[in-house]
C-alpha cells in the first residue's frame, strides 16, 4: 500500500473573489437503517434522550452553519435558508436537506454536512435501542449520502 505525502504549500482554499453573488440551492440526502422496534419509538416519540427528529433537525441545522470550520477549505458564507424533511419507512429514516444561499460558491458542502450531522445525532439518540448484547449495532447503518440537487442562479 502506497500513502500519499503532502507537500507544503499546495493546500488552498480556491479564489473566490472576482465571482458574482447569485442564489444557490444544494439538496443532499442520506438514510440511517434501524431495527423496527426502535422507529416504533421513534414514531410514538418513547426514545429516552427525546424527540430524535426534533434533536436531529437541530443538529443538521447547526451543522450547515459551521460547515466552514469543520471542511478546512470550504469558504464561509451566508446561510439563507436550512431546511430539513425526514421520511420514515419500515426500518430506515431518510433525510433530506435543502439549504440555499446568495453567495459566490455552492452550497453542496453545507447539505452534505448538514445530512451526516443528522443522521449521526439520529444514530446517537437511539443507540440505546440499536446496541446487541456485546454492545456493537449489526442491523444499524449510514448510507447514500448523495447530492441530489446543485442549482446555481
Amino acid at each position: 500500500m502506497e500513502f500519499a505525502h503532502i507537500s507544503e504549500g499546495k493546500a488552498r482554499m480556491v479564489d473566490i473573489s472576482e465571482k458574482v453573488e447569485v442564489p444557490r440551492i444544494a439538496v443532499a440526502e442520506g438514510i440511517i437503517k434501524l431495527k423496527k422496534k426502535t422507529i416504533e419509538a421513534i414514531m410514538r416519540n418513547e426514545v429516552v434522550k427525546g424527540n430524535v427528529l426534533a434533536a436531529a433537525n437541530i443538529a443538521g441545522v447547526i451543522a450547515v452553519k459551521k460547515t466552514s470550520e469543520l471542511i478546512p477549505m470550504c469558504h464561509q458564507i451566508p446561510i439563507n435558508s436550512a431546511e430539513f424533511k425526514f421520511e420514515i419507512e419500515e426500518n430506515s429514516i431518510r433525510v433530506f436537506c435543502t439549504v440555499k444561499s446568495k453567495s459566490k460558491t455552492g452550497v453542496e458542502m453545507e447539505a452534505l454536512t448538514g445530512v451526516s450531522i443528522a443522521l449521526l445525532t439520529i444514530w446517537d439518540m437511539v443507540k440505546s435501542l440499536e446496541k446487541d448484547e456485546s454492545g456493537n449495532y449489526p442491523e444499524t447503518s449510514i448510507e447514500k449520502i448523495v447530492l441530489l440537487k446543485k442549482i446555481k442562479g
